[in-house]
């Protein structure tokens, strides 16, 4: 129970790697605030943490929403007790050549991933800065924050610029005792990656056979893809770290497709 006593905010927590993420808390002994923009998936994640004996509340967030996200900050704080982690995990993908890459979907992949990582950033600094204490924020990277693809342009951008945020981050929340850092998995089988395979498929004119062979675990090491529970641990191992010798950092969990 190494979370024993804690309390965390997971974004985007009502599936995949956000699901995975507040389920491990839990195990761990953490109270866990699961916020969504689909209230309902929150709630079934957090009522499965409840029957397996944890501690979860459930919020409605949209992550590009201003006043949901300064509301679900303290909301989580206030029903929790205490609040030591936030987790910038929710995010969209969108596939398409430059040329083709609609203004619109630009703007929406990076609100998401780029505003709803700064207005969490925000709050939770704020938080701690009036509480007196401190605490970490960990954002959902990606290999993508330190390579690109082609296709995701608006992806690649918004992954590198939360790098960016969690470093000022972590230089200017270092005097309140502010810690971020930032995980970035390789491919995931989660449904966001699941969506990805025909479209990729279409547009490269490849079979999805080879877009998952070639494309997406071609430049591991071995083939594999990285799984919902890598990620769960290196989010828990990051959140019991128990000094700011980490902080402003990338781990990154891919198989080896990136080393850095």
């Amino acid at each position: 129970m190494r979370l024993s006593g804690r309390g965390m905010l997971v974004t985007g927590g009502g599936g995949g790697l956000g699901r995975a993420m507040a389920e491990g808390f839990a195990r761990e002994g953490a109270a866990v605030a699961v916020t969504d923009v689909n209230l309902d998936a929150a709630r079934a994640v957090a009522r499965g943490v409840e029957e397996r004996g944890g501690r979860a509340l459930a919020l409605l967030m949209d992550v590009t929403s201003e006043e949901q996200v300064e509301r679900g900050v303290a909301d989580a704080a206030r029903s929790l007790g205490r609040l030591d982690v936030a987790v910038s995990n929710a995010g969209v993908q969108h596939i398409a050549p430059i040329t083709e890459f609609a203004l619109s979907d630009w703007r929406r992949v990076l609100s998401i991933h780029l505003d709803g990582g700064f207005l969490l950033t925000r709050a939770a600094m704020r938080h701690w800065q009036a509480a007196g204490k401190g605490g970490l924020l960990l954002y959902m990277g990606s290999v993508h924050s330190v390579e690109a693809s082609p296709l995701k342009s608006a992806y690649v951008a918004a992954k590198h610029g939360l790098l960016g945020l969690a470093r000022a981050a972590a230089k200017e929340g270092a005097k309140i005792g502010v810690r971020t850092n930032v995980i970035c998995p390789g491919f995931v089988r989660t449904p966001l990656v699941d969506k990805q395979i025909p479209e990729q498929a279409k547009t490269l004119g490849i079979s999805e056979e080879e877009v998952v062979k070639r494309v997406m675990l071609g430049g591991t090491v071995d083939g594999e893809f990285t799984t919902l529970e890598d990620i769960a641990q290196l989010a828990i191992d990051l959140a019991a770290f128990p000094s700011a010798a980490l902080t402003g950092q990338l781990m990154v969990a891919s198989h080896g497709w990136h080393m850095h």
